[in-house]
């Protein structure tokens, strides 16, 4: 029985080969993956699904993120990219650091976002004048140059800089800033470690080429859930998560029924930062007919150069801290 079955599969490959290596030859063209990246417009969020804030009030507008589509080249997309001005050719190198894992990469951007949405919090609750405690401070390491003269592990927790304990972010960087040479006490997967570190000259500037992150817990009066999807990561999404979470959280509704889109990362005093990637982002707001865009300071050049050469139909607002949106919504 299995002879004959053989025997059969033998005779349709020998009928079908051409047809049967043309669909290999365009399952290997359609899927084999470029050391490049496609960089495309996305779309938008509205931040309604993705927040929910206990005993909230209610906005007749909507609050929207902004994100860029990026994924892995392949033949037939490469070739798109070359003829579409929209989407953009990135080496691999420019989104994944040589010295770093797809994991570790994610490990950063998770880490980014987790840090984004802690200090969205905080600052939507010190600008509505509510009163919440901060716990559990830790600073990771996320990112490590390949140049940097240390020993110290993507994933570690400081503890100690120099015998100093470390509570917060800034804490650590004042140490950092203000000497040379540096010992560590970290923790990693619940080891305590002593690692060393040493400033070096990157770009004409002595640094130790590292990259930290700040998380924690917040606890706060009115319960806050911010829900991203797993494929979601980096702190791109900051301002506009804290502008949403103070919208809901005060009586005066800022959106006044408009739909406003925006981008930025926010620390915990409630300023704004370049973000990467704003060129599609203008494109995404003006193409789903956003009534205005809030764009970083850093940001806001490349932003209006973006408008002018596309002619596009969006209203940029400049901000550096999230009391110019407040204002800006607040008096227009």
């Amino acid at each position: 029985m299995f002879n004959k079955i053989y025997v059969q599969i033998k005779k349709i490959i020998k009928e079908n080969y051409k047809f049967l290596l043309s669909l290999l030859l365009l399952f290997v063209v359609f899927t084999y993956e470029l050391p490049y990246y496609i960089d495309a417009p996305g779309g938008l969020i509205d931040v309604s699904e993705r927040l929910e804030v206990e005993n909230s009030y209610e906005i007749n507008g909507s609050l929207n993120l902004a994100y860029i589509s990026e994924f892995k080249a392949t033949i037939p997309t490469l070739l798109i990219a070359y003829f579409n001005h929209d989407w953009d050719i990135i080496k691999k190198e420019e989104v994944v650091a040589a010295n770093e894992t797809i994991e570790e990469n994610n490990y950063r951007n998770k880490l980014l976002l987790e840090e984004a949405n802690q200090n969205a919090i905080m600052v939507a609750f010190d600008k509505a004048g509510l009163n919440y405690e901060v716990k559990n401070r830790k600073v990771n390491i996320i990112y490590i140059q390949d140049q940097a003269d240390t020993d110290l592990k993507i994933g570690d927790i400081i503890v100690e800089i120099n015998g100093i304990k470390i509570d917060s972010k800034e804490e650590a960087m004042k140490i950092i800033e203000n000497n040379k040479s540096f010992q560590f006490k970290v923790i990693n997967d619940n080891k305590e470690y002593t690692r060393y570190a040493n400033k070096i000259t990157i770009d004409g500037k002595e640094l130790i080429g590292i990259m930290v992150s700040e998380t924690k817990e917040i606890l706060t009066p009115n319960k806050v859930n911010i829900n991203f999807k797993k494929s979601e990561s980096g702190p791109s999404g900051g301002f506009m998560m804290s502008l949403s979470i103070y919208d809901y959280l005060t009586s005066t509704d800022l959106t006044k029924g408009l739909k406003i889109v925006g981008t930025g990362t926010i620390d915990e005093f409630g300023n704004i930062g370049v973000i990467g990637g704003i060129k599609y982002k203008v494109k995404v707001a003006a193409k789903e007919k956003a009534d205005l865009f809030f764009v970083p300071t850093d940001n806001y050049e490349e932003a209006l150069t973006t408008v002018q050469t596309n002619n596009l139909d969006i209203k940029l607002v400049e901000v550096s801290h999230i009391d110019d949106a407040i204002s800006y919504l607040k008096n227009n």
